[in-house]
């Protein structure tokens, strides 16, 4: 599988967004909270994600963009564990990872925390 991540990956739409925010079921996994909902099976992806950093823990946008940057790349690069299982399940899921701590962690703490929400999501679907 490839470790990219392409715009069909992203959940863009706002509507999309929004409706997620209010009727998904949430869950922790340090440093994130992980808003989620089961779907249809995506045409190309089964999954699709937005990242989202407060402005009110971080007020300079670098700070913000570099936290994205790092989660989406740990997402990235372990993508194909949670691909293999939605691909064997035969449905879809939508998730926004939602950064809570009120400091900039390093790569390392972000990508285990993007591996344990997939093995969350293993267990529980």
């Amino acid at each position: 599988m490839k470790t990219t991540f392409k715009k069909s990956e992203k959940l863009r739409s706002k509507k999309a967004f929004t409706e997620l925010i209010k009727l998904g079921r949430p869950f922790h996994s340090q440093p994130f909270l992980i808003i989620w909902e089961k779907t249809s099976p995506g045409k190309k992806y089964p999954a699709q994600v937005a990242v989202s950093v407060s402005k009110k823990l971080f007020k300079r946008a670098v700070d913000r963009n570099i936290i994205k940057r790092r989660s989406l790349e740990a997402y990235r690069l372990n993508k194909h564990i949670l691909y293999k299982f939605l691909d064997s399940k035969n449905f879809g899921l939508v998730f926004i990872i939602i950064y809570r701590k009120n400091q900039i962690m390093d790569y390392m703490s972000i990508e285990k925390g993007v591996i344990s929400a997939f093995q969350y999501f293993i267990k529980t679907l």
